[in-house]
C-alpha cells in the first residue's frame, strides 16, 4: 500500500528514469530550475511553480490535497471528466476507491501542458536536428499549445472530484514517457529485422494493447507511405513531448536521415507536411499508446499491492510475472 505523495513522487522518479533525453539532461533542466527560482525577488517567487525543481514534467500534478491518504484501490483512465468521477462514486458504493488516476492532464497539469512540449527541443536533437533549429521550432510550438489550452475549463473535473471527496492526479508525460522507451528498445531489439514499412507494422501488432485495439478498428495505421517502402532510420518523436510536433520538425528530421516517424497520433495538416518531407508515418494509435505507459506505471503500482479498476478507454494488460 502507498499514500498519494508516494504514487506521485514514483511517478516523477518513473518519468525521468524512462526519458529520452537521458537523466543527464533532466538532471540539468531542473538545476536550472532551481538556479532561476534563486534568482528571483521574493515578490516575483509567487507566481513560480514550487513543483517544476523537483518534477520536470507540468503535465503530471496531484490535484487534490489529500497526499497522505493510503491507497489500496485506484480507478484509472485515460481521459477523466466529471462523468467518470460520478462513475467513481456509484463503484465506492460496493468497495472504497481511494484515488482516481487521469492520463491526460487536468486542472493545473493541463494548463502546463504546452511546457512540457520543451522535451521535444533535446529529442530532435537526439536524432540529428541541430539544437538552435530544435529548439526554434519547438518554442513555436509550446506557444501555440499553451493558447490552445488557455480557454479550457481546467478545474471542472477537480472541483467534482473535491466535491465527491475523491483524490484526484494526472500522469501525462511520465506514462508517455514510459511507452517511448518502451517502443525505442522494441525497435533497437528487432532492428536486424526491420527493413520494411510492413514489418514495423508487424511487430507492433504483436503488442498487446495494439492487438486489442486492431479489434475495433483503430489499431496501427500507416498515414504515409507504402508497407513496402524501406523504414531507414525509425524516430519516435511523435510519441511524448505533450502533444503532436511542430509541422517543421518533418523537413528537419527527414533532412537529418529519418525514415519513418512513429507516433500515436497526427492531424490532416501535420500529415500532409510529413508526406512533403518524403516520411513514412506509421501511427501506432492514441488510446492504446496510452495504455502501454499507462499499464507500465500501474505494473509498479500493483507490485505495491494497489488494486487497479481501468475506465475510460484504458486497456489494462499486466506484464507482471505472475509468481506462486
Amino acid at each position: 500500500m502507498m499514500t498519494v505523495k508516494q504514487i506521485y513522487e514514483l511517478a516523477v522518479s518513473l518519468g525521468i528514469k524512462n526519458d529520452l533525453r537521458g537523466i543527464n539532461v533532466v538532471n540539468r533542466k531542473l538545476k536550472r530550475a532551481k538556479e532561476k527560482f534563486e534568482e528571483l525577488k521574493t515578490s516575483e517567487r509567487l507566481d513560480f511553480d514550487i513543483e517544476s525543481m523537483k518534477n520536470p514534467y507540468a503535465d503530471t500534478r496531484i490535484l487534490t490535497s489529500g497526499l497522505n491518504k493510503q491507497v489500496k484501490r485506484a480507478m484509472v483512465g485515460i481521459d477523466i471528466d466529471t462523468s467518470e468521477v460520478l462513475l467513481a462514486n456509484e463503484l465506492s458504493k460496493k468497495k472504497p476507491i481511494d484515488l482516481i488516476i487521469s492520463h491526460h492532464p487536468v486542472g493545473v497539469g493541463l494548463a502546463g501542458l504546452g511546457e512540457v512540449v520543451d522535451l521535444q527541443i533535446e529529442l530532435l536533437h537526439k536524432y540529428g536536428v541541430p539544437i538552435n533549429i530544435a529548439e526554434d521550432i519547438t518554442k513555436l510550438r509550446m506557444s501555440e499549445v499553451s493558447r490552445g489550452v488557455n480557454a479550457s475549463n481546467h478545474n471542472k473535473v477537480v472541483d467534482s472530484a473535491k466535491l465527491l471527496g475523491f483524490e484526484l492526479m494526472c500522469t501525462h508525460t511520465i506514462a508517455d514517457n514510459m511507452v517511448a522507451k518502451f517502443l525505442s528498445d522494441l525497435i533497437k531489439k528487432n532492428e536486424k529485422k526491420l527493413e520494411i514499412v510492413k514489418d514495423l507494422m508487424k511487430l507492433l501488432k504483436e503488442i498487446p494493447e495494439y492487438r486489442e485495439a486492431s479489434k475495433i478498428k483503430v489499431g496501427p495505421k500507416l498515414f504515409v507511405g507504402s508497407e513496402d517502402r524501406y523504414l531507414g532510420r525509425i524516430a519516435v518523436t511523435e510519441i511524448t513531448g505533450g502533444t503532436s510536433a511542430s509541422k517543421d520538425s518533418y523537413e528537419k528530421i527527414a533532412n537529418a536521415g529519418i525514415g519513418t516517424v512513429l507516433g500515436m497520433h497526427m492531424s490532416e495538416e501535420h500529415r500532409k507536411y510529413a508526406e512533403k518531407a518524403h516520411l513514412n508515418v506509421i501511427i501506432a494509435g492514441h488510446m492504446s499508446s496510452d495504455s502501454i505507459g499507462m499499464n507500465l506505471f500501474c505494473d509498479e503500482l500493483a507490485k505495491k499491492g494497489i488494486e487497479i479498476i481501468p475506465c475510460s478507454g484504458f486497456i489494462r494488460h499486466s506484464r507482471n510475472k505472475i509468481t506462486k
